[in-house]
């Protein structure tokens, strides 16, 4: 069975973002991710799909299902970083996937995904911020460790109202949200337009998701296209806002 983006319970495939206006008349924008049939074996057989989506630019998207229903999957396969079956029709950012797939994965990010964008938490914040934009700069130019400017200025967006880590902080100092939060920020370095964060509710408390869901929607609005993943959508209607994401949910296997 083929999956398509929901709202409370409502058929809304091709769902504009919050921040967009009626296209009805100045014409829709191209999808940022037009999938169809988009599925993915493994030895062990059907990992996800069929799943057929189509994903506004500058929307949030909501993933659900259960503990080995392919959330995870589904997420590195639309960054570019699995390849789905043959018979599979996917475009992400306007590239065929899998035969751009480098195209994707340069202008994409993956966030929370264990084993991917794991930090080193014996380093301070301000260390694993120069060691991304290292990464990041061209081969002849000297990156030095960030101030505490530097920092509240990379993480002022994600955290928005919220404090910023100190610069000397451990990264083990931080809680739960801290962290993802410092990951998304340190992924807005390679300034993506896709965002893929998984696993959300992995974090314990309920505050510590409002601030990630708040942090999420705050790149919606700058135009970044953000795709997440949960269990359940439950709580969403819980965070009072006017347009919730779309969702997308996965049978269990």
């Amino acid at each position: 069975m083929s999956t398509t983006l929901t709202r409370s319970g409502e058929d809304i495939t091709g769902a504009e973002p919050e921040s967009s206006t009626n296209s009805a008349a100045a014409g829709s924008p191209e999808p940022v991710i037009r999938a169809s049939a988009l599925q993915l074996d493994g030895r062990r057989g059907r990992i996800f799909g069929p799943v057929d989506l189509d994903i506004a630019p500058g929307s949030l998207t909501l993933v659900t299902g259960r503990s080995g229903s392919g959330k995870t999957s589904l997420l590195l396969t639309l960054v570019g970083r699995l390849r789905p079956n043959r018979g599979s029709d996917l475009t992400v950012l306007g590239r065929r996937l899998p035969a751009r797939a480098a195209g994707v994965q340069r202008r994409s990010a993956a966030v929370g995904v264990h084993g991917l964008d794991d930090l080193d938490e014996e380093v301070t914040v301000a260390a694993t911020i120069r060691e991304r934009e290292a990464w990041l700069a061209p081969w002849y130019r000297i990156v030095r460790t960030p101030d505490q400017s530097r920092v509240d200025e990379v993480c002022a967006e994600v955290f928005g109202r919220n404090p910023t880590p100190g610069a000397r902080q451990l990264v083990h100092e931080l809680d739960e949200a801290a962290n993802l939060q410092l990951r998304l920020a340190l992924a807005l370095l390679g300034d993506p337009l896709l965002v893929v964060v998984d696993d959300i509710d992995a974090l314990h408390d309920t505050e510590s998701r409002r601030l990630v869901w708040e942090s999420l929607r705050a790149l919606t609005r700058r135009g970044v296209t953000v795709v997440a993943a949960a269990a359940t959508a439950g709580e969403l209607s819980r965070l009072g806002w006017d347009t919730l994401p779309n969702h997308v949910p996965l049978p269990g296997r």
